[in-house]
């Protein structure tokens, strides 16, 4: 197949290498414009753009997918199919009917379940067993489409957010072929997503990054590992921020009896905090502007004692 590629972040990139590895012919990569990164402000490529570039690929980053000129060029390259993998965008309904084989997207959910831009944040935040890849035929909505392919996988309970996005890039990429050649067979018989089970993934945003101690020890673990390594999660020890990066569930039930946010325990395991149900341990964090230490290190260093508190 003749084939456009529409997709931005890392997750992107592994099912763009699939795509250049298989017999498919890539004609133009679309991702979203460079951005200024870091203290000085440099523009810093997306990852699918370096990919295009290193392999050879014409690479286009218009503001607006939906502008004359972005349609134009892509009724030019004249693909047979569009495949987007986070692009971040939604696509217009004159694009959507360009290529004869429409234009497909890999989203990293068991649709209808998480739709939106969060999926693999969100299913590690609520605590779910499970998760997958969806290849659905894209329409006008958000993740509305018909479901051609899924593939299914564990989430593990010390899994993070960061881990799961790996590992579902690289099946994306394995079920974006598997899809790619049942299409060109005519062996895929779409199904429609049932609306009444559809639940949402929305962005995340910065209120979510602050941990509430008054929750279940369970709730705070799936947290902190569900925004983990991005964007993060922080209390406050001493009346300054402490990102925490890893987190250990001692006990999901246990009624302690201190005070949510208080510190109960230090162990080899961590530091030991009593929650609304049950104890959670933080094995490793970051004070503000400092390095990432791990428990052992931060109590040494900061003499921290049983019965103070995190949060404000």
């Amino acid at each position: 197949m003749k084939i456009v590629f529409m997709g931005t972040p890392d997750f992107a990139g592994e099912a763009l290498k699939a795509l250049l590895e298989s017999e498919h012919q890539v004609l133009a990569v679309f991702t979203q414009p460079d951005k200024p990164k870091g203290r000085g402000n440099k523009l810093s490529y997306p990852p699918v753009k370096e990919i295009a570039l290193d392999n050879g690929l014409p690479v286009y980053q218009p503001a607006r997918i939906r502008d004359e000129e972005s349609l134009s060029l892509i009724k030019e390259l004249s693909p047979d199919l569009i495949v987007v993998a986070a692009y971040g965008k939604i696509l217009p309904k004159e694009l959507l009917n360009i290529p004869k084989f429409g234009c497909i997207n890999i989203h990293a959910s068991i649709l209808p379940k998480y739709r939106g831009s969060a999926p693999i944040h969100w299913a590690i935040i609520n605590g779910e067993k499970e998760t997958g890849i969806t290849i659905m035929q894209m329409d006008e909505g958000m993740d509305t489409g018909d479901i051609l392919l899924i593939d299914r996988t564990e989430i593990s309970e010390d899994e993070n957010t960061g881990d799961l996005f790996e590992k579902l890039a690289i099946l994306g990429g394995k079920l974006l072929l598997e899809a790619l050649k049942k299409l060109e067979n005519d062996q895929i018989v779409p199904l429609k997503q049932n609306n009444d089970e559809a639940t949402y993934a929305p962005m995340l945003k910065k209120e979510d990054e602050l941990l509430n101690w008054d929750m279940s020890a369970l709730d705070l673990h799936n947290k902190i590992r569900g925004m983990n390594p991005w964007p993060g999660v922080y209390t406050f020890f001493r009346g300054e921020r402490l990102k925490i990066q890893k987190s250990l569930l001692i006990d999901e039930e246990k009624d302690t009896g201190y005070t949510p946010g208080e510190i109960i325990d230090i162990t080899s395991e961590g530091i030991y905090i009593a929650t609304l149900k049950g104890i959670i341990a933080l094995v490793t964090v970051q004070p503000a502007g400092k390095k990432q230490l791990d428990s052992k290190d931060f109590v040494n260093g900061y003499k921290v004692i049983k019965g103070e508190l995190l949060g404000k």
